[in-house]
């Protein structure tokens, strides 16, 4: 971990509010480990807004790395603002990864919103392993996907309007990649509803699965202990971090499913 000043190469619209930066930022990228990890970016640097936001890395590419984000608040449109040459202040990299199981199942990679970033991330390198796995990515609508829907080769796109892909939340999407394999571990990121569905499915179906747990962070660092998620410990009454509540910033982004409370 350590806070590098990155210089912005690229920084484009690729959907509807959703953006793609690439930044160089070499001693961040020499240090990561692999998809689920995520950096702290200090959009501006005032009283008004003294806090870095969380972004997970979507690619490294040699001493370059790559963030997809959505435009939602007034830190978001600053950083949509950012061009070619300028700087930003960022630490990382932070956070755990998503790690395959050795027992050959097949990967099943989820994504929704803005949790698509470190599904993507993990889909090229199970691209680059060249083992097999699906990808599923769910939106509202079809303008803010900005890949193809392919079911011949395993991409699977769903919109809640319908308007491309499958038509509803990912879990239809799911059921269909069970049709082509026996032994399938979900790997999933987004939206806390979405997390829940995909948590409830995994445990219907004794499925293995991965969430990345998406929260608020202030620091990033554990100090605030503001981005907490319950663990799954029915025995512990006191409300103590370390027993019964868990930090999203040290302890993950990535849990296996049975370990927290979604929701």
């Amino acid at each position: 971990m350590r806070i590098e000043l990155a210089s912005v190469l690229e920084n484009k619209l690729i959907a509807r509010n959703i953006w793609k930066m690439k930044m160089t930022a070499p001693g961040i990228a020499e240090q990561y480990t692999g998809a689920g990890q995520f950096i702290q970016i200090l959009v501006e640097s005032s009283w008004a807004n003294p806090l870095r936001r969380p972004m997970s890395i979507s690619a490294v590419d040699g001493g370059k790395i790559e963030i997809i984000y959505k435009v939602f608040g007034e830190m978001t449109q600053l950083l949509s603002e950012k061009g070619a040459g300028d700087e930003l202040d960022i630490l990382g990299p932070l956070g755990n990864t998503f790690k395959l199981y050795d027992d050959g199942s097949t990967p099943v990679l989820v994504g929704g919103g803005v949790g698509l970033a470190p599904i993507l991330n993990m889909y090229d390198e199970i691209n680059l392993s060249e083992k097999d796995g699906f990808l599923i990515i769910g939106a509202r609508t079809g303008a803010e996907h900005f890949i193809e829907h392919e079911p011949h080769n395993n991409v699977l796109l769903t919109t809640d309007d319908g308007s491309i892909g499958i038509l509803g939340t990912v879990i239809p999407a799911i059921e269909k990649s069970l049709e082509k394999t026996t032994n399938p571990a979900i790997f999933a990121c987004g939206p806390e509803q979405m997390l829940k569905a995909v948590q409830e499915f995994a445990a219907v179906h004794a499925m293995p699965a991965q969430l990345s747990v998406e929260s608020y962070m202030g620091c990033g660092i554990g100090i605030c202990q503001g981005c907490v998620v319950e663990r799954v410990n029915g025995s512990v009454t006191k409300h103590s971090y370390h027993e019964k509540y868990s930090l999203v910033c040290i302890d993950g982004p990535v849990y296996q499913s049975e370990e927290v409370i979604i929701g």
